[in-house]
């Protein structure tokens, strides 16, 4: 039920928005950030990562895959006034033709699609085209060309190394998708290497760059001195 409504709500704003579009200039309104996180130890930034881009003044939504859970606690982000969504709320509300399906929903209501962090198995399924959980199906429903998308990517350094990786952002690369360079850092196996996830700050100042080119869209507020 509460996707339900959550799916009818984005739906108004997206239908709001577009009868403003015939009437006389609005005022700008704040950027919409869809966040989707996949299945990476890097998703226990997620929390951090949510609550920066609402501290700069970005409207924000997470999805998650079922992987993506195992790593942050969903319901302390929820306490936070951000929801989360799931592959439950995807496919428990759907009934009947006519009702809001959830990720067209969120496609509608996002300005920005930010997948942070992007796993090499959801990279494999995005640059395929693959639709099998909430996240990747958002990105398979995605207008490339009218909505910005920002990926970083997280995985063990020979993951990340592999020919298949290159390939694979290449295919996103080429759909207009922006990577936010990796880091070299410890990582979960205890090496260290490249392909760890950027720092949450870094992603906020790529959302921030891309929200300062959407029209209509005010623009969001600038990284902390010291942060």
């Amino acid at each position: 039920a509460e996707a339900a409504l959550a799916a009818k709500r984005m739906r108004s704003a997206a239908g709001s928005a577009g009868a403003a579009s015939g009437a006389e200039p609005s005022a700008p309104r704040t950027p919409r950030v869809l966040l989707a996180a996949t299945g990476s130890v890097a998703a226990v930034k997620v929390p951090l990562l949510a609550a920066e881009l609402l501290r700069r003044g970005a409207e924000v939504r997470v999805c998650a895959t079922q992987r993506a859970l195992a790593f942050f606690d969903a319901a302390s982000v929820r306490a936070s006034g951000v929801e989360v969504l799931t592959d439950e709320d995807e496919w428990g509300p759907w009934k009947r033709v006519g009702d809001p399906v959830l990720h067209i929903e969120l496609r509608r209501w996002a300005d920005v699609l930010v997948v942070a962090p992007l796993s090499a198995n959801s990279l494999a399924k995005c640059a395929n085209g693959l639709a099998d959980n909430l996240v990747t199906c958002v990105f398979r429903a995605w207008d490339f060309a009218a909505q910005p998308v920002l990926v970083a990517p997280a995985m063990n350094t020979f993951m990340w190394e592999s020919p298949f990786t290159s390939k694979q952002l290449g295919v996103l690369e080429e759909l207009g998708v922006l990577a936010v360079p990796t880091v070299v850092k410890a990582l979960a196996c205890g090496d260290v290497g490249d392909g760890a996830m950027a720092e949450y700050q870094t992603i906020a100042d790529a959302v921030q760059a891309v929200t300062a080119r959407l029209k209509g869209c005010s623009p969001l507020m600038r990284r902390r001195d010291g942060d």
